[in-house]
């Protein structure tokens, strides 16, 4: 039977309880908002461990427009569902007060690819995903933390701070689930006009063609979008667009 858990106290209680003794934990960080994408990096982790959990949390110092962080889907029995459906164990519902007890006066600073691609364009984000990321994992404790493909960026920084920090812990890199018209799979996803949402599809089209970046730019700003970025890395395409008041990022292998 899936359990919910909102308080740091009763989840560290739990942590050392001969519930979890020499178990192996699969632990799948999210923001809610659940889609396919999360459900299969939770089927992932229900599969490969005896305990598997879920954090909800949306994590306001990764927010550099207040707005967006008003406005972000929220639907916490809907997640719930989600999570019970893809045999979670428990379900972790920390409060900003109780994370956030040092007034995030201490943080995690990458200091070479946090400043590149959505970094560039989002000053202190990834401050404050790898502030709470490094949070959860002390609290979780887990043995694998799944991350989607989707926000490859995020997985790269926090894999490095796993190894740079020495933590016993495995990150996996999983594929990122795309809609039948191909556009990756996102919470922001649900903030989309009809119309938004069927233009959107051009993205991950755009990203996969074989033009140069500066024509699939002008292709992607032709069609209706402002583009934050564009740029080959490591092997992959990744690119950055807004469309109306929604930011979408993906990338393709090149």
């Amino acid at each position: 039977m899936m359990r919910t858990i909102d308080s740091i106290t009763d989840w560290q209680t739990l942590r050392k309880s001969p519930i979890f003794e020499n178990k192996s934990v699969g632990f799948v960080p999210t923001m809610g908002a659940l889609h396919e994408g999360h459900g299969s990096l939770l089927r992932r982790s229900r599969q490969a461990h005896d305990i598997s959990v879920l954090s909800i949390f949306v994590n306001p110092t990764q927010f550099n427009d207040p707005n967006d962080l008003l406005h972000y889907p929220r639907d916490l029995k809907r997640d719930l569902d989600i999570a019970k459906a893809c045999g979670t164990d428990f379900v972790f519902l920390p409060k900003a007060e109780e994370i956030y007890l040092d007034k995030f006066r201490f943080n995690i600073i990458e200091t070479e690819l946090a400043n590149r691609l959505c970094g560039t364009h989002r000053p202190g984000h990834f401050i404050g995903v790898l502030s709470v990321v490094m949070k959860l994992f002390n609290l979780i404790r887990p043995h694998k933390s799944y991350f989607g493909e989707k926000d490859y960026q995020q997985y790269l920084l926090v894999k490095g701070m796993v190894d740079a920090f020495f933590m016993n812990l495995e990150i996996v890199c999983c594929p990122t689930i795309r809609a039948e018209d191909g556009l990756a799979l996102s919470s922001r996803n649900a903030l989309l006009s009809a119309e938004e949402r069927q233009k959107s599809r051009l993205f991950p089209y755009h990203l996969r063609s074989a033009n140069k970046l500066e024509q699939i730019r002008q292709e992607l700003e032709n069609v209706g979008f402002s583009v934050d970025y564009l740029e080959e890395f490591e092997g992959r395409r990744l690119g950055a667009v807004r469309i109306g008041k929604v930011r979408l990022i993906d990338n393709v292998k090149i």
